[in-house]
């Protein structure tokens, strides 16, 4: 694959990257190690994890995925640098109270978190260092308005770039980036790093998948003149875009055993609404008729399109993995663009 630019970075990434949220839940350590030896094989050199993960969050795997990848680093000597290695700093804890105290985010929150993924990554530095979800109240995972009303916030924007620069100047980051931001967010990092000097955002992580293409409504212009790349996560919709929810339903003895199916919490959240199986039912028909998978038609849309520099996949399984790389190169005909795009006039974006 050929490798893209982040922003206005230099660092350069394969156009998929691996999502590692289900390693320490769903995926054993063993079978973890295995999913990224291969991944590497197949050409793979970007992976994604987070102080949160494994998903769905719980106390008692907190920081298990980061723990995983550090141990599958450090049994492959000189494999850390051949790769790039995204993490995040978890925004504020959303009724988590094992990932900190208080309803915030300070700038010492954000050096404590990064020095404790290090330690857990077993590396001297993170590549790509992003806030996980913004530590201002924002309509997001699953949220449709943003109410002033509700705003809680504590710190300031200058003051968590501030951190985040000061990661940088240390060597512990190479570049930032955020995560579950808004047209706002993304123009006052980029503002304020401008202004005072300070390191500049590169990316942004933002859910891009045929039920959810709100970044189409004004984030991806922004992202755009600003210079900013997106990492397009869920583009499979928790498995939705997958099928194999479609004669099943979500939940009940013939559901398969994924995500949704598996955790109630899942199912509450905006993957799990009906309305997103409704309209995840209509994309896996379409595939159906023009003799593809609903996997790789999903995929490929998002593959495809011009706002995505790289894709996050998340797998449990080699085989689920591999399904997922060869969607790479697979061409949507106009027509069924056009179909896709009906759809969604139709369904908009159930999970928002």
């Amino acid at each position: 694959m050929r490798t893209i630019p982040l922003g206005q970075s230099d660092v350069r990434v394969t156009p998929i990257c691996l999502g590692t949220m289900t390693f320490g839940e769903q995926v054993a350590e063993r079978d973890a190690h295995a999913i990224m030896d291969r991944a590497i094989a197949l050409g793979i050199d970007f992976l994604d994890t987070a102080e949160m993960y494994s998903v769905p969050a719980r106390k008692e795997t907190f920081g298990a995925t980061e723990t995983i990848i550090g141990n599958w680093l450090a049994a492959r000597p000189g494999l850390r640098q051949k790769i790039v290695l995204a993490s995040k700093v978890a925004g504020p804890s959303r009724g988590m109270g094992w990932v900190r105290e208080g309803g915030g985010m300070t700038g010492a929150d954000i050096l404590a978190s990064c020095e404790a993924s290090l330690r857990r990554l077993q590396t001297d530095v993170i590549d790509l260092y992003q806030i996980h979800w913004p530590e201002r109240t924002v309509p997001a995972f699953g949220g449709m308005y943003y109410d002033p009303a509700t705003e809680r916030t504590q710190t300031s924007i200058l003051e968590q770039l501030q951190a985040l620069d000061q990661l940088v100047q240390q060597g512990k980051v190479r570049h930032i980036g955020l995560s579950n931001e808004t047209p706002y967010g993304v123009h006052e990092f980029v503002r304020l790093a401008e202004q005072h000097g300070l390191a500049r955002v590169a990316t942004v992580q933002n859910p891009f998948t045929l039920v959810n293409r709100t970044l189409e409504n004004g984030l991806d212009e922004t992202m755009h003149r600003l210079g900013v790349s997106l990492l397009a996560y869920s583009p499979l919709a928790f498995g939705l875009l997958t099928g194999k929810y479609d004669a099943s339903g979500l939940a009940g003895p013939d559901a398969p055993h994924g995500r949704i199916a598996r955790f109630e919490s899942v199912r509450k959240q905006r993957w799990g609404r009906p309305e997103s199986l409704a309209a995840a039912r209509r994309y896996n028909a379409l595939a159906r008729e023009h003799g593809l998978t609903p996997t790789r038609m999903a995929l490929a849309w998002c593959y495809g399109k011009w706002q995505v520099a790289s894709t996050i996949i998340g797998v449990t399984s080699v085989a689920q993995l591999e399904e997922d790389v060869a969607a790479w190169g697979t061409k949507l005909s106009p027509q069924l663009l056009a179909q896709i795009d009906k759809i969604r006039w139709e369904l908009r974006d159930p999970a928002v």
